[in-house]
């Protein structure tokens, strides 16, 4: 009765009056949990893309730097070294649950909190009431934008987490468990940005206390550095099948991991270490030991025993596919069968078609299937892609084909794997959960990929 209630005045109220229902949350959250990003050391990620990887990352490195971390992003939660997996669908949580994450933070001994802090988010004011220090923006480009309205309404909302920031009260050293050699007083309230984004100086206006970038010095400068105090920059980067390396500062930083924009992701991650004071040499260290992130480029190990490899990855929207390709050419597989599909709920529809096409023209097999329906039809969304794929010139039954049950498409994809081939899966990464006509199914295409391989050999 009372979700029926719910769905009714959401409906009828206009939505920045829905939406004040979560700056109440976040205020009672605050007061209920004794505000505890005033005991913490608190660092925001946002930006279109990289978010969640760089709070990974980021996690790692000052976890083997010797620091005690928190951390809340769309692929898990993490107090103190004790990670869960976020099941939730949602990257920031409401009803007050981020200050009950950051309350247990402090009671485990955390020093330094780490949130991804999303646009929609920002809309729904669930950034509201934490006393965040650092904030860092990762890059932009077009998306969510039929929810925003428009591209710059996006930009708008990730332009107001940095005006929040800078505009916040700044805490007493004392008062931290996170001790900076040269913060004696006041911690004070720093802003870091892709250097290489066209929108980086607009990050940057607003009255932060230091000011940083982390860039590409092989892409072009889309900002002066000369005047910051923190400037990362990496060169002589080289991509191979054993993973990425480049030079920072004379440091040379190697990390297994694949995908070139995970350059941008390290670095992502290095720029806030330096902030807080780590040393190149701890950070050296730390990114050799990356060994990537759950979702993210994640190899499914009982495939090679077949001879093909699987690859269950989160991306979704065009750049994200087209990146994961230049990953997979270095592989050099002899047929590339990928699973995907395109989400609804009011997601961005024009990228079904986008997606369709690349998808089409770069694999060998599309086995088109369901992702996050939410209230729309899926077989209407999985209509839409399977007719850009045939623009891009595959044909159904013979190199496209439609199945309405994901586990039924990974399960037909990776019985029709041969020695050399590459199958991916992509759309929902290490997501715990599908969201079908309100409702969060349990769900995990890693645990889906790894049945399927076991039923391999009936299959053949």
């Amino acid at each position: 009765m009372i979700q029926k209630v719910k769905k009714f005045l959401k409906k009828i109220l206009p939505e920045p009056i829905w939406n004040i229902q979560h700056f109440f949350y976040g205020w009672l959250g605050a007061r209920k949990y004794g505000k505890p990003s005033e005991e913490l050391l608190v660092v925001g990620i946002t930006g279109t893309s990289g978010k969640s990887s760089t709070v990974a990352l980021l996690r790692q490195l000052l976890e083997s730097s010797g620091f005690v971390v928190g951390s809340l992003s769309t692929i898990d939660f993490s107090i103190a070294g004790e990670n869960k997996l976020n099941d939730q669908k949602m990257t920031m949580l409401g009803r007050a649950q981020i200050q009950k994450y950051l309350r247990e933070m402090v009671d485990k001994g955390c020093q330094i909190a780490i949130v991804e802090t999303t646009s929609e988010g920002v809309l729904q004011h669930r950034h509201r009431f934490i006393n965040y220090d650092i904030v860092l923006y990762t890059n932009l480009y077009p998306e969510h934008i039929e929810h925003h309205g428009s591209f710059e309404n996006y930009k708008k909302a990730k332009l107001d987490i940095f005006r929040y920031i800078a505009n916040g009260k700044r805490k007493a050293a004392k008062t931290l468990a996170f001790k900076h050699p040269h913060w004696k007083d006041i911690i004070p309230k720093i802003g870091i940005a892709n250097g290489n984004s066209e929108h980086a100086s607009d990050f940057l206006q607003f009255s932060f206390d230091e000011k940083g970038v982390f860039l590409r010095l092989d892409k072009e400068k889309e900002i002066q550095t000369i005047d910051f105090d923190l400037v990362v920059g990496a060169d002589d980067i080289s991509i191979a099948p054993e993973g990425i390396a480049f030079q920072v500062d004379g440091y040379e930083m190697k990390a297994h991991m694949y995908g070139e924009y995970n350059v941008m992701n390290i670095l992502s991650a290095i720029s806030i270490a330096r902030a807080l004071g780590v040393s190149y040499e701890k950070i050296q260290k730390s990114v050799q030991a990356f060994r990537g992130v759950p979702g993210r480029i994640e190899l499914i190990s009982q495939a090679s025993d077949y001879g093909f490899q699987v690859i269950v990855d989160y991306a979704f929207e065009p750049i994200a596919i087209e990146a994961l390709y230049k990953v997979v050419e270095l592989m050099g597989p002899k047929r590339v069968i990928h699973v995907f599909g395109s989400t609804g709920g009011g997601r961005d529809i024009e990228r079904r078609f986008t997606v369709g096409k690349f998808v089409a023209k770069h694999a060998d097999i599309c086995i088109i299937t369901d992702e996050d329906p939410y209230d729309d039809d899926p077989q209407a969304i999985i209509d839409d892609v399977v007719s850009a794929c045939q623009e891009g010139g595959k044909t159904l039954d013979k190199d496209l084909f439609s199945v309405l049950d994901r586990k039924m498409a990974i399960t037909k994809a990776i019985h029709m794997a041969k020695a050399g081939d590459v199958v991916l899966i992509t759309g929902k990464g290490s997501e715990q959960a599908m969201v079908v006509k309100g409702t969060l199914i349990p769900w995990d295409d890693r645990d889906i990929a790894r049945g399927a391989i076991e039923t391999y050999e009936q299959a053949e």
